[in-house]
């Protein structure tokens, strides 16, 4: 005779509870930044108008009028893609070789190149601001591409290595016993079979390249500022604009926001990729 386990009532009803509350607790800063961006800078900072108050489009227009909001978009859509792309590029050899032609150094290169993960961006601003003048690429789009490749890179090469180490190797054995070259290796096997966890990859990294801030606004000032600047610039001596920093800040998540949206079977379907099912 066959037993039937019954639901409890907390998982009937409190684990729906539950997960609404932890959404609604992420989803409300972005909830109240939009919410913010219809208020005047005034309406922003008094507590009279919290909830009730005259909305208004002046931050929107006052973001594409007076400080040209698609210049830094297309700014921060070119350098994120770009760093993405020459992230991967240079990432899926390394992380194949890696993967399957350790070497006894293989896990020392690995846990070094985690290690620069843990400097502190402060500690080479200096330098790269001195080299990036000195080289003459300083506020140019591709000294932006560099770094932030150069940033992501390590988690790139670790994402796509723990990807790739879960394809069985007899696989690419019995290729190479076919005579395929290195690069057939890589564009008829490994990519079709870990294209799940490469997207996820590419996703992830698009998303740090995006919300970048700290490189992206000290390393230029008008020709390749990206969104980030554009967010630091709604600030002045007397304190911040809520209203337009809101509208600014809404209009760069949104992009990124919808990107996940869409993009979130796949992102979980790589995050899971070689999980134990």
């Amino acid at each position: 005779m066959a037993i039937v386990a019954q639901n409890s009532k907390f998982g009937t009803f409190g684990r729906p509870i539950l997960a609404w509350a932890v959404a609604l607790l992420f989803f409300f800063p972005i909830f109240w930044l939009v919410f913010t961006s219809f208020k005047t800078d005034a309406d922003a900072v008094n507590p009279e108008f919290l909830f009730f108050f005259t909305p208004t489009l002046e931050n929107y227009a006052n973001m594409t009028e007076n400080y040209d909001y698609w210049h830094f978009a297309t700014n921060s859509i070119v350098t994120s893609v770009l760093a993405t792309a020459v992230a991967l590029v240079v990432g899926i050899p390394a992380a194949y070789a890696m993967a399957f032609n350790p070497s006894r150094h293989t896990k020392d290169i690995l846990m070094w190149m985690l290690s620069t993960k843990m400097l502190p961006a402060a500690a080479v601003l200096y330098p790269m601001t001195f080299l990036a003048k000195g080289l003459g690429i300083y506020d140019t789009h591709f000294v932006i591409i560099l770094v932030l490749t150069l940033v992501n890179l390590p988690i790139v090469i670790w994402m796509l290595f723990t990807y790739f180490k879960e394809i069985p190797k007899d696989i690419i054995e019995a290729a190479q016993m076919d005579g395929i070259s290195t690069w057939g290796e890589i564009k008829e096997i490994l990519i079709p079979l870990a294209w799940g966890g490469i997207a996820a990859t590419a996703l992830l990294t698009f998303i740090f390249c995006w919300n970048e801030a700290y490189w992206t606004v000290r390393l230029t000032t008008t020709e390749a500022s990206t969104l980030s600047a554009l967010i630091e610039g709604n600030r002045a001596p007397e304190g911040l604009f809520f209203g337009r920093l809101s509208a600014v800040s809404a209009a760069a998540v949104g992009p990124i926001v919808v990107l996940g949206w869409f993009c979130q079977k796949q992102l979980v379907r790589g995050l899971s990729f070689g999980a134990v099912k």
